[in-house]
């Protein structure tokens, strides 16, 4: 009987010893991906990438992926912000250390090495080995050198710019009602001024305008009259669309009573409005400034081939071009494919995230390369009326606003976002938009 029990507690140990060699053996034959950025691309070559080749490793200032199209909806309550979010960790990482809330400070090509800080203790440094690094770290708001545009305006591009967005509008019109607070100050107040005509911008001037004409009327009646909207922009609003589409956006802002669009270009922003290059001045209580893109820190400080714009030359498999480097990718806003420039839309990003996963994760040794083929655009422009912009489709108006509610509803990362927006949507539908100030 003891001579038993001996046997079986040696095969047992037998068997641990041999699932723990094929488990170490796994490990060692798996390369170490990395991937700087939880944006668009690196978010898409996160969910398709073959992780029983690679180790992920994830590292980003943010530990979730923002659903970026709905991200006006946010700033007046139509939306709540968690609706467009999603965890990086509900994806798939084979130990919890494989995904740093860090950015990235340098990486050495030679040693392939990446050197990291901490977001939660930037005292903290660390180094990070890769075998293979997918540069997915998107752009930052491009100021083109005005002054006072990162001192007194609003970015739109993360969750916490909405939110600051959110909060300042409600400080404005809480102010407002205030008896010490005089006309003039008040008509400034209630004022906000859109800086660029591209899809951001337009679409959070359509859910500004919705918030007035839904909410506004019935909680600030007496402000009704005093709030006004103008979008600047130097060229034509949401330039790539098609002409007859931008042409209904245009007239749709022209018949609208408390908002405007003015031709024109930015020459400061300070903590009473904005001043024009032609000299003129345009008091207001808000400025959000949604006018182009500019490479983040870590983008300009590799030593890699850049465009005059700052973005990482890469060839037609996504790879850099520079010689002698093997294994950095580049995809999203901060790369320009050399043979066939693309724009900077999240829609190119997750397309490039997924064609580099399957690179990866195949066994090809010439690839196909990367073609992109854009399956359209949409486009809010207000009281549910929307833009759509299909290669073979060119609507607007009412069938157009509802294509974009199940465009996007399908478009969620998740099923759990996929319930949260449409319940958001009829909650406002039925109670009107939230205004607490938190």
């Amino acid at each position: 009987m003891l001579a038993a029990l001996i046997t079986h507690a040696n095969i047992v140990h037998l068997k641990s010893n041999v699932v723990n060699q094929i488990r170490n053996y796994a490990a060692s034959s798996r390369q170490q991906l990395v991937i700087l950025g939880t944006g668009w691309g690196g978010f898409a070559l996160l969910k398709n990438i073959d992780k029983r080749k690679y180790d992920v490793i994830v590292v980003s200032p943010r530990n979730h992926f923002l659903f970026t199209p709905l991200l006006p909806s946010t700033t007046v309550g139509t939306l709540e912000f968690r609706s467009i979010i999603d965890p990086i960790r509900n994806h798939g990482f084979r130990d919890e250390k494989h995904f740093h809330l860090a950015e990235a400070t340098d990486v050495d090509f030679q040693t392939k090495t990446l050197q990291c800080r901490s977001i939660l203790e930037p005292s903290l440094t660390y180094q990070i080995n890769y075998d293979k690094l997918a540069i997915c770290v998107g752009a930052m708001p491009n100021t083109f050198g005005v002054p006072g545009v990162r001192q007194h305006a609003y970015f739109l591009k993360e969750i916490a710019d909405a939110r600051a967005i959110r909060h300042r509008i409600l400080h404005n019109f809480e102010l407002s009602t205030e008896s010490a607070v005089n006309d003039e100050d008040r008509k400034r107040l209630l004022h906000t001024v859109i800086v660029g005509g591209g899809p951001t911008g337009v679409e959070f001037g359509a859910e500004l305008y919705d918030f007035i004409i839904q909410d506004v009327a019935k909680i600030f009646p007496s402000l009704q009259n005093l709030v006004h909207v103008t979008l600047i922009e130097s060229k034509e609003i949401l330039p790539s669309f098609d002409a007859r589409l931008r042409t209904h956006a245009e007239k749709k802002i022209g018949k609208r009573e408390r908002m405007k669009l003015l031709r024109g270009t930015v020459a400061e922003v300070n903590s009473k409005g904005i001043k024009l290059k032609d000299g003129s001045e345009i008091q207001c209580g808000l400025t959000v400034w949604s006018a182009g893109l500019a490479p983040r820190k870590i983008t300009t400080l590799l030593d890699l081939p850049k465009t005059k714009q700052g973005q990482i030359i890469v060839d037609n498999y996504l790879h850099t071009i520079k010689k002698d480097v093997e294994g950095i990718y580049a995809l999203g806003d901060c790369s320009y494919v050399q043979s066939t420039p693309l724009p900077c839309t999240a829609q190119v990003a997750e397309r490039e995230g997924k064609y580099l996963a399957k690179v990866l994760s195949s066994n090809k040794k010439v690839p196909e390369p990367f073609f992109f083929k854009s399956l359209g655009m949409l486009a809010y422009v207000g009281e549910q009326d929307s833009l759509t912009d299909l290669p073979y489709v060119k609507w607007q108006g009412f069938k157009s606003w509802v294509l974009w509610h199940l465009a996007y509803t399908t478009r969620l990362g998740s099923w759990r976002l996929r319930m949260q927006v449409p319940i958001d949507w009829f909650k406002t539908f039925i109670y009107g938009r939230d205004i607490s100030r938190f």
